[in-house]
């Protein structure tokens, strides 16, 4: 609502996923659009993709720990056993983020920042943000102040807009 209705893009070119479904029909209709879209590509390449982490180092809801890391076959993928609510959610898989083009890792405030010197710093693997690491495209971090405070990599530092 916030971004996309003040973008000039179609509305035929925004797929949801349809909250009123079961998780799982809810995974496979999304699975279906995302297919359509990027038809020939047995797995989607998105040109942007724009992801937070959680303090746990989750990211979409990919959770530490949980078994849809292992997932390589399915493009999307119900979760009903979320360690954080919504107890039932909808993801895109490693694949799909792995393939996109380019993607930007958003995080803000103190309560991020152990979890990203972890990612940044220490090269945590075992966290799904850090798993994220597209094969072709570009990776970018952009952070505020308080999520960087305990990173002492180097780091471009921008005044904000």
């Amino acid at each position: 609502t916030h971004l996309l209705s003040k973008l000039p893009i179609p509305d035929s070119q925004v797929l949801t996923i349809d909250p009123a479904l079961p998780v799982e029909d809810a995974a496979e209709d999304y699975a279906r659009k995302l297919s359509q879209a990027f038809q020939g590509d047995a797995v989607p390449v998105f040109d942007l993709l724009i992801l937070g982490v959680g303090p746990d180092g989750h990211t979409c809801s990919l959770f530490p720990g949980h078994p849809l890391l292992q997932e390589q076959q399915r493009i999307v993928a119900p979760i009903s056993d979320s360690p954080k609510p919504p107890l039932q959610r909808v993801t895109l898989t490693l694949p799909v983020l792995n393939a996109a083009q380019s993607v930007i890792f958003v995080a803000t405030g103190e309560g991020k920042a152990a979890v990203l010197k972890r990612i940044l710093e220490d090269k945590d693997d075992a966290l799904p943000a850090a798993m994220v690491q597209p094969r072709t495209g570009a990776l970018c971090w952009f952070l505020d102040e308080a999520a960087a405070r305990l990173l002492s990599v180097p780091f471009e530092k921008h005044s904000t807009l």
